[in-house]
């Protein structure tokens, strides 16, 4: 499965025409169109026909293109999921995922609609919003259900309405939830995404946030505003410092590999497994951002 950026995954409402036309200009790395939530009852088949049409017409470049769909127990759910894959979406979003076996539905669904209509099958992925209780408890199962996983996601309202609580400033009744879906994915092998930051008149809790949950090993997040990516990118892009660290100590591990030696040492210091790898992972990240590091 390719392996791209996933630091911005930008909500688009799937009623708004103008918002599909100019989502991909402000430069997320994903675009998600939004089916479920955001879209009234009788806005259900013009929203999803809009999508489709966006899909279709609309030259997204290298911007991901996510398509968030009513659940299939929904009168709505296999409509959307047929017209997103006849479309060629990348990525379907499963919302309120609770267990395995509603991904392996949604897998057969999709590879029903590939084989019928002489798409690849295996074309469309698939992620996973986990917003419940049970959600989190099932992470990994859900993160493995299937092969066409790409990623699993927080939703956090839903999971703190679920949780009979409310979201906080601090995210304290968010942690375990955070914790278990980032272990999920990095078990699993995919992406994890965290929620969104709803207030956009706070920018310094939002680049509180965002620092946090890199600390805790997240991919990156769901977004509702173009103004949201710059700060997103700024955390998660590495720093000159950082880029110069990692060098120092991938050339270290080099030098140690011409002299057969298994021991690896930078400034007298013995450097172990992991920190080449994360030295490894930040040189990976700054190519993957267009970065000069050889």
């Amino acid at each position: 499965m390719e392996k791209r950026l996933r630091r911005t995954m930008m909500f688009v409402p799937g009623n708004n025409p103008s918002m599909m036309c100019d989502a991909h200009i402000y430069g997320p790395d994903s675009i998600m169109f939004d089916l479920e939530d955001s879209v009234s009852i009788n806005e259900k088949d013009a929203a999803r026909l809009l999508v489709y049409h966006a899909l279709k017409t609309i030259d997204y470049g290298n911007v991901e293109r996510v398509v968030r769909v009513n659940p299939l127990n929904t009168a709505y759910g296999k409509l959307d999921v047929q017209a997103m894959v006849l479309a060629g979406v990348q990525v379907i979003r499963m919302p309120k995922t609770e267990t395995a076996e509603e991904i392996v539905e949604l897998e057969e669904e999709i590879e029903r609609i590939e084989k019928q209509n002489n798409i690849p099958v295996g074309r469309t992925l698939i992620m996973a919003a986990i917003e419940s209780a049970l959600g989190v408890v099932n992470a990994y199962k859900i993160a493995t259900a299937s092969s066409r996983m790409m990623g699993i996601a927080l939703g956090a309202e839903d999971y703190c309405a679920n949780l009979k609580t409310h979201r906080s400033r601090d995210g304290a009744e968010l942690l375990l939830a955070r914790q278990t879906i980032v272990v999920a994915a990095r078990a699993a092998g995919i992406d994890a995404l965290d929620t969104v930051f709803s207030d956009l008149n706070d920018m310094e809790a939002f680049k509180e946030d965002v620092r946090f949950i890199k600390q805790l090993g997240f991919d990156g997040k769901s977004i509702i505003n173009p103004r949201q990516i710059r700060p997103v990118n700024e955390v998660f892009t590495p720093t000159a410092a950082e880029i110069d660290k990692a060098k120092r100590i991938v050339a270290a591990l080099k030098e140690a590999e011409l002299k057969g030696s298994g021991v690896v040492a930078l400034n007298g210091k013995m450097i172990d497994k992991p920190v080449v790898l994360r030295a490894q992972r930040v040189l990976d990240f700054a190519r993957a951002v267009h970065i000069v590091v050889d």
